[in-house]
């Protein structure tokens, strides 16, 4: 991997960026195995203290932000799409879990 000030044309920045993008999207992948663990394990308590922590960890992210030099207000977007659409895919993969159990329950 070289610094961004190594790089001698746009083509060897493109390279370099799209080597950080599919680190990003394996570390997303890893987070999002996380989260799934993290719903089985839940229990009733740990959801009602879903809207504490999900303040909390913007927060924890909008300082690491500006620690590197970035906008906090990016980060915390990013974020926030992120979880929401982890939430979403999380509720699908419910929905089709339940929708099986009782086609299962009335066969």
């Amino acid at each position: 991997m070289k610094l961004p000030e190594q790089c001698d044309d746009i083509n060897e920045i493109r390279d370099e960026i799209d080597h950080l993008d599919h680190q990003i999207i394996q570390l997303l992948g890893k987070r999002l195995s996380y989260v799934k663990v993290a719903l089985k394990v839940q229990n009733r308590e740990d959801r009602d203290q879903f809207a504490k922590r999900f303040q909390t960890m913007l927060s924890d992210r909008s300082q690491w932000a500006e620690v590197e030099g970035i906008n906090p207000d990016i980060v915390e977007c990013v974020y926030r799409d992120l979880i929401n659409r982890f939430i979403k895919e999380e509720m699908k993969a419910w929905q089709r879990s339940q929708a099986a159990s009782e086609s299962t329950i009335k066969e």
